[in-house]
């Protein structure tokens, strides 16, 4: 049965740092608005954390503070968990403990979501609870929403998105500044966009992450974080930003999840990996920590979702986002959209992904060269759209742009080309996106 009307709804929350804090003050100063869109007074009950002093820091009441954090998801009054601490564990057990209890959850958690995302969706079904994730990608923007609901009536065939600030700054700034990668990292750390230990940004964890919900979300098939291809932008430098400005082209950290059919039979991808976008692409022009999403489909077509998509204030946004509905849910006793699986497609490997690429190879300045280059790429069935030589000398470069071609195709010939005499060395290999071939 659902609480009654004149019951709080009381909510568990899990976490007090940059989202929990401001979780925690916008549930208080907007209580009587919160309130009034639920249909029912909503009450923080208790906030779990490890460290009380740091929650006593943030203004937060004593007595709403407990480390007792499986206590408190299990008391019998609690409605609502919401969950901010982030991590696999104590995560999952808590979540799972919450929602055995009779609670429903709210998580910004997308670490977990991407590595056992079936476990937490099989145990909401089966308790009748919801689970709702908005703020696990792109902070404010909705997108989940969107994939999950808004578009359900519509096919979705690609999804495109800068779904990580951090790298985007870095990124930015070696773009628009001149800086090199060491140097924009450490404007990053210092403005706050970057922690301390930058690896699950700049390598490409974070997205690979935000990747596998919105590709599970998108083609109603499992994808998890082991399923999606991975590479940072730490070897990004600044003669591949050069080369990109030189052809009308910035390069940004995408998250790609693509769906094609072929041989009655559905393949889906999800990769992450820096690529040279032109400028006149929607993506281009998303600048410093800021976040976008770009959706094509069959009937709605293009769309494109942008905002912050980090911080304490606007995660916290979509956090409370969520816990209205879900709070509107337990007092009408229905749940929400659950995990849709029925697509069950198969999982591309990267190999088969067809893409453009842009390859700077430093070889020796004589003749013939270039000829026995291009039959490198030949011989893998690649077509080269054009090619040129920087420099002469000891610093001659070739920069060469295929047309499409699959992407085990193109690692051979990067392979094959390491063996020849007259290759110094591959310096870069980036892929190229939103480009037509």
């Amino acid at each position: 049965m659902p609480p009654p009307v004149n019951r709080p709804l009381r909510v568990a929350l899990l976490g007090c740092g940059s989202v929990g804090s401001q979780v925690a003050r916008l549930l208080g100063e907007q209580t009587a608005d919160l309130g009034a869109r639920v249909g029912a007074p909503i009450e923080l009950a208790g906030i779990a954390v490890r460290r009380p002093e740091r929650a006593r820091d943030a203004d937060i009441p004593v007595d709403l503070l407990t480390t007792d954090a499986h206590g408190l998801v299990t008391r019998g009054d609690i409605d609502v968990v919401i969950e901010v601490i982030g991590g696999i564990e104590p995560a999952r057990s808590l979540i799972l403990a919450a929602l055995s209890a009779g609670a429903s959850v709210v998580t910004a958690n997308k670490a977990l979501l991407a590595a056992d995302g079936p476990t937490l969706y099989e145990a909401a079904a089966a308790a009748s609870r919801d689970i709702y994730f908005e703020a696990a990608v792109a902070g404010a923007i909705p997108i989940i929403r969107p994939l999950r609901e808004s578009l359900a009536g519509d096919k979705v065939r690609r999804v495109l998105g800068i779904v990580n600030g951090t790298t985007n700054y870095v990124l930015d700034q070696m773009d628009s500044s001149g800086l090199g990668f060491d140097e924009a990292l450490e404007s990053a750390q210092a403005l706050g966009y970057a922690e301390a230990d930058p690896t699950a940004d700049v390598e490409g964890f974070d997205a690979a992450a935000k990747a596998a919900i919105l590709a599970s979300l998108a083609f109603h098939t499992r994808v998890t974080v082991a399923d999606v291809h991975r590479e940072g932008i730490t070897e990004v430098s600044a003669s591949d930003i050069v080369s990109a400005q030189q052809l009308g082209s910035v390069v940004k950290l995408l998250a790609i999840c693509e769906s094609e059919e072929g041989n009655a039979v559905t393949r889906v991808s999800a990769r992450v990996h820096p690529a040279m976008i032109p400028r006149s692409h929607p993506l281009a022009s998303v600048r410093g920590a800021y976040n976008a999403v770009f959706v094509e489909s069959d009937a709605a077509g293009q769309l494109m979702f942008y905002g912050p998509g980090a911080g304490g204030a606007p995660t916290a946004s979509a956090v409370l986002g969520d816990l209205v509905t879900v709070a509107r849910n337990r007092l009408s006793n229905i749940t929400g959209a659950g995990e849709s699986t029925y697509a069950d497609c198969v999982i591309a490997a990267m190999g088969d992904t067809v893409t453009r690429y842009h390859v700077a190879i430093d070889v020796d300045d004589k003749p013939g060269v270039l000829a026995s280059v291009a039959e490198m790429f030949a011989r893998e069935d690649i077509s080269i759209q054009t090619v040129r030589q920087v420099g002469r000398g000891d610093e001659a470069r070739l920069v060469v742009v295929t047309h499409a071609a699959p992407d085990s195709a193109l690692a051979a010939t990067v392979d094959a080309l390491t063996t020849m005499p007259s290759v110094r060395v591959v310096t870069s290999v980036m892929r190229v996106e939103g480009v037509s071939d």
